[in-house]
């Protein structure tokens, strides 16, 4: 059982990497930091049956980057995919310079798509395909324009790709999960019970992996009501409610 992630040295990429090789998965990591990479592999031990664990050193922000990864996933093989890696630049829109701007939609969204690409064509029958977007996919955050639009991409996305593949035996997840304590005072702002650790998300997920019933996956029950919420919340009263939360 192979398994390659994105955005593999921190956060909820971190955590994949190390829930996955604590169950026997062996795992190709990928980041843009050989030296955060190789602490990894020191954290994640000897690897499963087959093979030790892996890295890339890649900038999924370019093309080479991307290129190196979706040639990895074409010669695999691979039984699971965890499109994690992304990118925010927090702040009015036109406050962002466009060079910023820019980079967040080739990672959020080019690189998902490349990467989703060059594994569903090799995946076999129990493959699976996790895409991480948010739950800003719901309703987006101002402030987080770029951002929310993106995770917006990946969640519809995801949620055809699942329907597209389920007569391959090829399950896809659209991860949604709500403000993630990656580091310690990230979301001080943020009510108590819409933050999860990284490994809680993870949690959520690698159940859902297990039982494969649904597309779209949100972890932690606060975060799940309030993304159910903006579904009968006027528009204009959603985003008021999030500009007011950054």
């Amino acid at each position: 059982m192979t398994a390659l992630i994105t955005g593999a040295t921190e956060g909820i990429g971190r955590a994949f990497a190390l829930a996955l090789a604590a169950e026997g998965r062996t795992v190709t990591a990928v980041a843009r930091t050989e030296q955060h990479l190789r602490v990894l592999m020191t954290e994640l031990g000897p690897g499963g049956p087959g093979g030790g664990h892996d890295y890339l050193v890649a900038d999924l922000a370019t093309p080479e980057g991307v290129r190196t990864v979706a040639d990895a996933l074409t010669a695999g093989p691979y039984d699971l995919l965890i499109n994690n890696a992304g990118l925010a630049r927090p702040g009015p829109f036109t406050d962002t310079p466009l060079d910023q701007a820019l980079p967040a939609l080739r990672l959020n969204c080019e690189a998902v798509v490349t990467l989703a690409h060059a594994f569903l064509a090799t995946a076999g029958p129990g493959a699976a395909l996790v895409n991480v977007a948010s739950t800003l996919a719901f309703a987006p955050q101002p402030g987080q324009a770029v951002y929310s639009a993106t995770k917006a991409f990946v969640a519809s996305f995801s949620e055809a790709l699942w329907y597209e593949q389920r007569p391959r035996g090829v399950y896809v997840m659209a991860l949604c999960p709500g403000p993630t304590a990656t580091r310690p005072g990230l979301h001080a702002d943020v009510p108590a019970a819409l933050v999860q650790p990284p490994e809680a998300v993870v949690a959520t997920a690698l159940t859902a992996l297990r039982r494969r019933r649904r597309p779209t996956i949100v972890p932690g029950r606060a975060n799940a009501l309030l993304a159910a919420a903006t579904r009968f919340l006027p528009r204009t009263t959603a985003l008021s409610l999030l500009a007011d939360g950054r």
